[in-house]
């Protein structure tokens, strides 16, 4: 093994309370490709930070190998001092080169060089700020969400330019196609303590829930309780991604009933005889039209949409999303064309930003209006406490200002809000910035049994696969074509890809191969079900009963407070016996679930 270039040692940092490190430790040798995963606010961003020597720690060491170049990209940085952001990114380079490198790197993140950086916006800074760390291409490379700000070519660009480059790389990142893409090892950082896991993040959450399920084994051999909020807020969530895998076959029927809708793949139209038997009708647009000045946001649009609908609206940035978002919802008037929306739609909205908030407000104030402390949601009334408790919050938190809530705790907050407010029309815009991955599970979870029609704007490939039946998408010339299914599915029907700066023509063009998300769209030959296979479908929901059985009996048994006093060898062998069918629990429900897919993939 190669000697490492940046180590971390016993780290430990607090910031007055709770220690938020405390034995951390980060090992990066030369080409790694590490992602650096936790919840939100469990001290990723300061673990960099120390890693980068932009932190001192109180406890711990930090070793860098001599000559060693690191690069860090932050999510809030300062541009101030520089005329240009050409002579931003130049900044660091050396070489005859270096001015077109720069211009290289800023050129496919949408600059010319020439702007000046005290006008740019907040996401055109994150932009500029990741050129300026790529363009010298160190030795270690830490980015901490570099994916935000970017639309989908910027992304997979940067995907297939970080896969070249030699540097190492940490990653901080809540784009879970980015991290499958890229990492070759986790790092967890949970409770303050790091783990790592020798492989890509597409195996983490899989090993997470082994490593948190042995724990529970664990603290019943020591007989100690976990706390109820604790349990729920760790364990829940995979328990609610098993339940929705029927969610997602359900999602699959839908995808499949938007496709026989249409007159043609590819077109916004449905046949008139069709629409009336699909349901009641959310949303109807014919020949819109939207324009400012020289730019055309939308020419000619035309969407129809029944009750029930998850219609995903795509393009790159600066393609009118939102604006397009706003005049279907007649939240804006568009210059020609009109929109009818459904009888009685009550529409709630929840913007990118998230201005909303009172950031004097408590966070229990912010969900009952100040009104009591009970929600209605679902015709049902329910304790402010234990809805937040829904949306992965503690008790303690219920007076807790909105003003100190971190970014993803505001997006889980603006979520609950729109959520528990009676629509039958939710309309979001980029709802899973700043979200960590069990946030993320629990939208998808309450999105998947929200009754009401959704309309979104989201880059976030893999989300627009679990939830979207259809997909809005930009053309050149303001033009838009609706694809049924996700993100995927709209990829295997165009055809191919998207690159930076795509004009996303609507004519298909031969498939281009350059990135190894395009190989995974292949659509795979239909096959029949084997003996074995149709004989594990029959027996697994049987074997799977069983278990369940046996668990439930050994938990019991176990839940004795004096069997380890009275026969610690009895509670030694159940407690290892329960390990063993949780264990062949997980494995009979996964092959059940991929199983019982596949048949419906392949059984008309």
């Amino acid at each position: 093994m190669a000697a490492p270039l940046v180590t971390l040692r016993d780290i430990a940092l607090s910031f007055g309370g709770t220690p938020l490190l405390d034995g951390a430790e980060l090992t990066v040798c030369a080409r790694d490709r590490l992602c650096l995963v936790g919840r939100n606010g469990s001290g990723k961003t300061t673990l960099l930070k120390i890693a980068s020597g932009l932190i001192e720690p109180d406890r711990g060491e930090r070793i860098v190998r001599q000559r060693t170049a690191i690069r860090y990209l932050p999510q809030e940085p300062n541009l101030l001092g520089f005329p240009t952001t050409l002579a931003y990114v130049e900044e660091g380079l050396t070489g005859s080169d270096r001015s077109g490198r720069a211009r290289a790197v800023l050129d496919h993140l949408g600059f010319q060089g020439s702007e000046d950086p005290a006008t740019l916006s907040g996401g055109d800074a994150r932009r500029c700020a990741l050129a300026r760390v790529l363009a010298p291409e160190p030795d270690v490379l830490f980015l901490d969400e570099p994916t935000n700000h970017l639309d989908v070519p910027a992304i997979e660009w940067l995907e297939k330019e970080l896969d070249r480059l030699h540097s190492a790389l940490v990653l901080i990142s809540h784009d879970r196609r980015f991290l499958e893409q890229l990492s070759e090892g986790t790092v967890w950082l949970d409770r303050g303590t790091t783990r790592r896991l020798n492989q890509g993040f597409k195996y983490f959450e899989g090993w997470r829930d082994r490593l948190l399920e042995q724990e529970e084994i664990d603290r019943h051999k020591l007989d100690r309780k976990i706390a109820a909020e604790e349990n729920w807020v760790r364990f829940g969530v995979t328990a609610r991604r098993k339940r929705n895998q029927g969610r997602m076959r359900a999602l699959q029927a839908l995808r499949m009933k938007r496709r026989e809708q249409r007159r043609s793949v590819g077109t916004v139209r449905f046949s008139e005889n069709d629409a009336e038997g699909s349901g009641k009708l959310a949303l109807n647009a014919e020949g819109i039209s939207k324009r400012f000045g020289s730019r055309i946001i939308a020419r000619d649009v035309n969407l129809r949409v029944q009750r029930g609908d998850r219609v995903a609206i795509f393009g790159p940035n600066g393609s009118g999303k939102t604006t397009l978002l706003k005049v279907l919802t007649k939240m804006m008037e568009p210059d020609g064309g009109t929109v009818v929306l459904g009888a009685s739609v009550e529409m709630v909205t929840l913007d990118e930003r998230r201005e909303r908030l009172d950031p004097k407000v408590s966070l229990a104030d912010s969900l009952t209006g100040g009104e009591g402390d009970h929600v209605t949601l679902g015709g049902s009334t329910r304790h402010v406490v234990s809805y937040m408790k829904d949306f992965l919050f503690t008790s303690d938190q219920a007076d807790t200002p909105v003003g100190v809530l971190s970014g993803g705790e505001r997006g889980r907050l603006m979520l609950a809000r729109a959520l528990v407010t009676p629509s039958n029309l939710l309309v979001l815009d980029e709802p899973t910035n700043d979200l960590d991955f069990e946030t993320l599970d629990l939208l998808q979870e309450l999105l998947s049994i929200y009754s009401g029609t959704v309309l979104l704007v989201s880059h976030d490939r893999d989300f627009l696969d679990r939830f979207a039946s259809s997909m809005l998408v930009f053309q050149e010339d303001g033009r838009w074509v609706e694809y049924a299914g996700g993100y995927s599915d709209m990829i295997a029907q165009r055809g191919h890809g998207f690159e930076a700066g795509d004009a996303l023509e609507i004519e298909a063009k031969p498939a281009l191969r350059t990135t190894k998300k395009s190989e995974r769209t292949k659509p795979k030959p239909k096959r029949r079900l084997g003996f074995k296979e149709k004989y594990a479908l029959k027996t697994l929901p049987g074997r799977m009963a069983d278990l369940e059985a046996t668990i439930s009996d050994l938990r019991a048994a176990l839940a004795d407070p004096d069997l380890f006093r009275l026969n610690p060898d009895g509670f030694k062998k159940k407690a290892n016996g329960l390990e063993v069918a949780q264990v062949e629990l997980s494995k009979a429900a996964d092959e059940w679930l991929e199983l019982e897919a596949l048949r419906e993939e392949l059984e008309p």
